[in-house]
C-alpha cells in the first residue's frame, strides 16, 4: 500500500525548480492574492508547454463528464484544472520557505468529529484521500487535531526530486514510511494509533489493483488499503481538501466508509472510489486530470 506518486515529471520538475530558485522565495513571502494570481499564470504557462498533459486532461475530463458538460465547459475546466496547479505550486513554496504557523492559519477543518469517533475504536485510523485541492497541505492538517499522521511514500524517479518532497513532507510533521516496508510499519502506525494517509486516486498496475468504476469507467484502483481495513479493523475514513477563496482551505472529514459484511476487497475498493469521486464532484477543477488515470486496462479490452 503505497501513496500514489504523481507521475507527470514536468509537474514536478517545475516544482523543484521553482522551489529551489529565488523565485520560489519570492513567492512564499508575496501577499496571498498576488501569489496566487502569479500561481495561476504558472499555470497558463504550462497549459502551453506542456502539450502531452493537456491532452490527457482533455481526454480524462471527456471521459467523466462529457455526458453531463458541453464542449467549452469541459474546456473551461481544463484550463481551470492547470491554473489551480499554478496556485498549488505558490503555496507549497509557503509551506518550504516559512514558518508552518503560516501555512496552517489558512486551514479549516469540517467534520472532525468522524474522526474522533473512528479513533475511539482503538484500532488506529486509515484515512483515504486524492490528489485533490492542495494535497501537500493535506500532510499538515494534522497539526491541528489531537493526532499524529504517518503516510506510506515510495521514491519519485528523480533523485532531487524525491528529496524536495521528502523535505516538504518533513516540515509538515508527518511520519514517512517507506515502500520497501510500508506493510509492517502501517501495521505498527496503526497499533499505535495514529492516522495513516492513502492517496488512492492514480492508476495501480495490474498485479496491485482490481478493476473497480470511477466516474463510471472500471479503473484500476489499489486493492491494499481495503485488505489493510478488513485485517486490522481499522475504519477508514475520507477525507479531501479544497480551495474555497481568499487563499483559504477546507479539510472536509466524512463518515467512514462501511465495511462489507462478507470482507469483499472488490467491493470495499468501489466504495472507496465512490468517496473520491464524490470529493472531486465538489470541487471539479482541483483535482489532479493530466495524470492517466485510466491507462491500465481491463485485459478484455486490450486483447
Amino acid at each position: 500500500m503505497t501513496e500514489a506518486r504523481v507521475t507527470p515529471r514536468s509537474v514536478l520538475a517545475g516544482l523543484a525548480l521553482v522551489s529551489l530558485l529565488p523565485l520560489g522565495w519570492l513567492l512564499a513571502h508575496l501577499p496571498i492574492r498576488v501569489g496566487l494570481w502569479l500561481g495561476r499564470r504558472l499555470g497558463d504557462l504550462g497549459w502551453w508547454v506542456l502539450p502531452r498533459r493537456r491532452a490527457v486532461t482533455r481526454d480524462n475530463l471527456a471521459r467523466a463528464f462529457g455526458n453531463e458538460l458541453r464542449p467549452a465547459e469541459l474546456e473551461g475546466l481544463a484550463r481551470r484544472s492547470f491554473e489551480h496547479l499554478g496556485m498549488n505550486l505558490a503555496e507549497v513554496c509557503v509551506l518550504l520557505f516559512r514558518p508552518r504557523a503560516v501555512a496552517l492559519a489558512r486551514l479549516e477543518l469540517a467534520g472532525h468529529e468522524h474522526i474522533d469517533k473512528a479513533a475511539a475504536e482503538g484500532k488506529g485510523v486509515l484515512l483515504l484521500s486524492a490528489h485533490l485541492g492542495n494535497w501537500e497541505l493535506f500532510a499538515a492538517v494534522h497539526a491541528l487535531t489531537s493526532f499524529e499522521l504517518s503516510v506510506v511514500v515510495r521514491p519519485l524517479d528523480e533523485p532531487l526530486l524525491h528529496r524536495l518532497a521528502e523535505r516538504l513532507r518533513r516540515r509538515s510533521g508527518v511520519e514517512l514510511i517507506g515502500k520497501q516496508r510500508g506493510l509492517r510499519e502501517v501495521l505498527e502506525a496503526l497499533r499505535r494509533g495514529r492516522l495513516v494517509g492513502v492517496l488512492l486516486d492514480q492508476n495501480s498496475s495490474r498485479a496491485e489493483g482490481v478493476f473497480v468504476p470511477f466516474f463510471g469507467v472500471p479503473a484500476s484502483t489499489s486493492k491494499g488499503l481495503a485488505v489493510i481495513s478488513l485485517r486490522t479493523g481499522a475504519p477508514v475514513v475520507p477525507v479531501f481538501i479544497r480551495r474555497i477563496g481568499g487563499g483559504r482551505h477546507r479539510v472536509e472529514f466524512d463518515a467512514p466508509v462501511p465495511r462489507p459484511d462478507d470482507g469483499d476487497v472488490l467491493s470495499y475498493t468501489a466504495a472507496f472510489n465512490r468517496a473520491i469521486e464524490s470529493g472531486i464532484r465538489r470541487a471539479p477543477e482541483q483535482w489532479f486530470w493530466m495524470h492517466e488515470r485510466w491507462r491500465t486496462r481491463p485485459r478484455l479490452e486490450t486483447s
